[in-house]
């Protein structure tokens, strides 16, 4: 296998090779299930789910794990906010956080363990860590030692000494004085009688945001992983406190190659809610096609920024987001392209008549490279561009007076489409259907009702069946002129938004 991938470890780019030949055991952080999924999941997800995508289609089996942080303090300050019980708000966002997923064309995870039903694991290794003088009770939590670990800062590269004390936002200032170090972090957080909390043998409490991923990955994919990913926000330092805690815990290196994904940025700056640029993914699902924000994700390579621009009106509110509004164009091009191939008439079909286009015989090989090179999306979109406008220019040919397309070349566009849809979960839907979508949702953008274009279209229909054809002209002008192309045909008269 020739895939190559750039490891946050060694900062090098090099050939992804799983310790146990043909399988590949792959964990993912999940979400912190107390909100919607937002862009910045999105694009992660993606990511992830094209990898897990592109090695299946190399031959590997693969094992992909994701979890889900169903306990959490941000649960637990979001419940108290909302008056919801915990663990009824951490199921409902799970639950939403799984349509979003789906909608955004992502395969489900092998394994979707969650805190919540891995309690057991996360304590027996608190203990293994406590046992190995790794860790140490402090009135009622439980911290790991970082000084017992000489190699910690090695993922993100960072001095002991200059590490910024509760980086990830879970420690309080109480748990602060209860530390030996300031850079030990919580593996247990002792909680009030009566709060939300499980009981432990240092007293009721909940587990540290960082020893869960520990426990759930090594349950299910054993002391050593193959792949473990997560957005660069992850690096340090929940992923540099996973790597510490496990590797103490084993003795054996915790992941053989770390991969990130780049920030989602909003007029180049970084996605939040203080800057009140924060956009969650269902807030784009009524904008835009889905798959249009699966397509823009793969615009930029993967461990790059991604920027988005957005419009706005003079009250400031968001009018439009020309990327996804592009990308939706693309996704459009893509089925548009994929039904007009299936409609060749079989009479135009023919066998032999001259060679199979390069830009088809080669894509999903080219597809394939592009991916193996540290899964370089961009390239294999410009790829699949050259392959669409050859796969149009055949059917162009097999339209003309007496015009023919190759049984051959018809037959290696579909794979083409179909390697598309396996590397890339591009292309897979009924095209009929997404373009209905895309057409009725550019029409509501534009204020106009499909009802009302319908009928306008049967009243066009019947003025040229009477011969009114000043009539007739006279409606298609007034479509046209709110941006409604009429498509007519054989077998009558369709329409459709112009860009």
């Amino acid at each position: 296998m020739s895939v190559r991938l750039h490891n946050t470890l060694t900062g090098k780019k090099e050939p992804f090779e799983p310790a146990e030949p043909g399988h590949a055991r792959i964990y993912v952080c999940g979400p912190t299930v107390y909100d919607y999924a937002h862009l910045g999941h999105a694009r992660c997800y993606v990511v992830y789910d094209v990898l897990v995508r592109h090695l299946r289609s190399n031959g590997l089996e693969v094992t992909y794990v994701r979890n889900i942080t169903d306990v959490d303090d941000k649960i637990l300050k979001r419940a108290a906010e909302t008056g919801t019980e915990p663990t009824e708000l951490a199921t409902r966002f799970a639950n939403a956080y799984a349509e979003d997923m789906h909608r955004l064309g992502n395969l489900d995870p092998d394994v979707e363990p969650r805190v919540s039903t891995h309690l057991g694991d996360i304590l027996a290794l608190v203990q293994r860590l406590i046992d190995g003088e790794h860790a140490y009770v402090s009135d009622g939590d439980v911290y790991f030692s970082v000084e017992s670990f000489p190699q910690y800062g090695k993922l993100s590269h960072r001095d002991l000494g200059q590490m910024k004390v509760g980086a990830s936002e879970r420690l309080d200032e109480t748990q602060a004085t209860r530390k030996r170090h300031p850079a030990d972090f919580a593996l247990w957080k002792k909680s009030d009688e009566g709060a939300w909390g499980w009981e432990s043998p240092w007293g009721r409490g909940r587990p540290g945001w960082h020893i869960e991923c520990s426990a759930m990955s090594m349950k299910h994919l054993g002391d050593t992983l193959d792949l473990h990913g997560g957005g660069l926000d992850l690096v340090f330092p929940h992923h540099e406190n996973e790597i510490a805690q496990s590797e103490a815990a084993t003795g054996a290196p915790f992941s053989r190659c770390w991969m990130h994904n780049g920030f989602v940025e909003v007029d180049k700056e970084k996605m939040s809610k203080s800057l009140g640029n924060f956009f969650t993914a269902r807030d784009l699902f009524d904008r835009v096609e889905p798959e249009a924000i699966r397509y823009f994700m793969m615009t930029v390579h993967y461990r790059a920024p991604l920027n988005l621009d957005w419009t706005l009106d003079d009250a400031g509110n968001v009018t439009g987001f020309p990327q996804f509004e592009e990308a939706e164009r693309r996704v459009a091009y893509v089925y548009k392209t994929k039904r007009r191939l299936a409609d060749l008439p079989e009479k135009r079909i023919v066998d032999g008549d001259g060679p199979v286009p390069k830009e088809l015989a080669e894509f999903p090989g080219a597809l394939r490279g592009a991916l193996d090179d540290d899964l370089n999306m961009p390239v294999a979109l410009a790829k699949l561009a050259d392959f669409l406008k050859t796969v149009n220019e055949l059917c162009d040919q097999a339209m003309r007076k007496k015009g023919k397309a190759s049984r051959e070349a018809v037959a290696a566009a579909n794979r083409g489409f179909e390697a598309l849809g396996v590397e890339l979960g591009l292309g897979t839907q009924d095209p009929s259907a997404v373009l209905l979508r895309i057409r009725d949702r550019r029409a509501k953008a534009r204020g106009l009702d499909a009802g009302w274009i319908e009928a306008q279209i049967e009243a066009r229909t019947e003025a040229r069946n009477l011969k009114d054809f000043a009539e007739a002209d006279r409606i298609r002008g007034e479509l046209v002129a709110k941006g409604v192309e009429l498509l007519d045909s054989t077998e009558g008269t369709g329409w459709t938004i112009t860009d």
